[in-house]
């Protein structure tokens, strides 16, 4: 086949959720089909990348859309009824670069990434074009406006929702297939848009994140991500605020570490009294070997968190949130454990760190399934499918 991706950030390098997943997929696509790669650049280090892409890619199409004016248009998009995260992309020589590229390319098929790129694909080619959500957007706008810390954020919030409300219902049903991470955002969306839609899993690099036979420190508890993303934020000051006392005060050695880029003031400043901020990390999986459990204490967002499967494929326990699991298609206790309430996840993260035989069973229930899940191999050939079917070439 002969598959443009059109992507909404350059996919290198791989070390946030949307670049990761395409770096992935596309490597892998790449070994058998023809890829070919339209992004934008948002500053000047993106436009630095095309060697290593070139590497993956047939092709490679930059077009620059500076930060600045991304944040101008999304302002300006205020004044319409568009959701801010689709006007932040608006552009007309992006629009224009993609449609010369589906008139001219012969494309069998499109990989569209985000919500926010549909708006560039003429409706002649929808046909042969698959939608590919992170999650749904506006589920994750709902949960984000009902844990606003403050007025102003909840009535934005609650603007955006609608808007995306709307906008999942009117561009989902004009694709043939949409994608999403998880079985909870497809029930969702189905019911919400009346759209085709399937299921394509985050993955997880096993050839990076695996079991690493290294004994753990005790009392090291983990947090991963990136540290300007807004459900991250809330996370570890929830868990820094209402969780982390508790856990201290029966096991006073505990260590909290939050480990991820571009940590924000309102992170840094959690720094002491047990907790560390590493700010990036070149090799996240030393600092998993290192941990006795992964935590994700998220409130809200959607789909299925990469740092919860990286953990799982390391063999480090998960205690999750509903936010954070629901996500993964497991039962609770295989590798992650569900805890609802905070008297649930203070006890159950006291549990993984006192009992080693409650931890090795968690591990071993989980391990395996996360790897065959959820190995990139395995997401890749999934998608395979889907490309062949709305190409018509199976």
């Amino acid at each position: 086949m002969k598959i443009l991706f059109v992507a909404n950030r350059v996919p290198y390098p791989p070390f946030r959720g949307d670049k990761l997943k395409i770096f992935h997929l596309a490597r892998r696509l790449a070994k058998k089909h023809e890829v070919h790669l339209v992004t934008v650049a948002e500053t000047a280090q993106d436009l630095t990348y095309r060697a290593e892409l070139e590497q993956i890619f047939h092709s490679v199409t930059l077009v620059s859309l500076p930060t600045w004016k991304s944040k101008l248009k999304a302002l300006t998009g205020l004044f319409t009824s568009l959701p801010l995260q689709v006007a932040y992309f608006r552009s007309r020589r992006f629009a224009a670069q993609v449609e010369s590229m589906l008139d001219k390319g012969n494309f069998d098929v499109v990989h569209v990434q985000h919500l926010r790129m549909a708006q560039f694909i003429p409706h002649r080619h929808k046909s042969r074009a698959i939608l590919d959500l992170p999650d749904a957007f506006s589920l994750y706008w709902q949960r984000r406006s009902e844990n606003a810390g403050s007025w102003l954020q909840r009535r934005f919030s609650l603007l955006e929702h609608k808007r995306l409300l709307n906008y999942e219902k009117d561009v989902l049903p004009a694709f043939p297939l949409n994608l999403v991470c998880s079985v909870e955002d497809r029930t969702y969306l189905e019911a919400l848009t009346g759209a085709r839609l399937d299921v394509l899993p985050n993955g997880v690099d096993t050839s990076n994140f695996y079991p690493r036979g290294e004994k753990p420190e005790p009392g090291r508890i983990l947090f991963t991500g990136n540290m300007d993303y807004a459900p991250n934020v809330d996370a570890v000051t929830y868990f820094c605020q209402e969780i982390f006392p508790a856990i201290r005060q029966s096991l006073p050695h505990v260590k909290f570490v939050i480990a991820g880029q571009r940590p924000v003031p309102a992170v840094l400043q959690l720094a002491g009294e047990g907790v560390e901020v590493t700010g990036f990390i070149p090799d996240l999986a030393t600092e998993y070997a290192k941990a006795r459990v992964l935590v994700a204490p998220l409130r809200f967002g959607a789909g299925t968190q990469n740092k919860v499967l990286e953990a799982l494929a390391m063999g480090i326990p998960v205690v999750c949130t509903p936010v954070g699991f629901k996500g993964l298609g497991i039962e609770s206790g295989q590798g992650a454990v569900l805890a609802g309430q905070k008297e649930i996840f203070i006890k159950e993260t006291l549990r993984l760190l006192q009992d080693d035989a409650y931890r090795q069973e968690v591990v071993q229930k989980g391990g395996n399934i996360i790897r065959d899940r959820f190995a990139w191999d395995a997401v890749a050939l999934t998608l395979e499918k889907f490309l062949f079917r709305i190409s018509g070439q199976q």
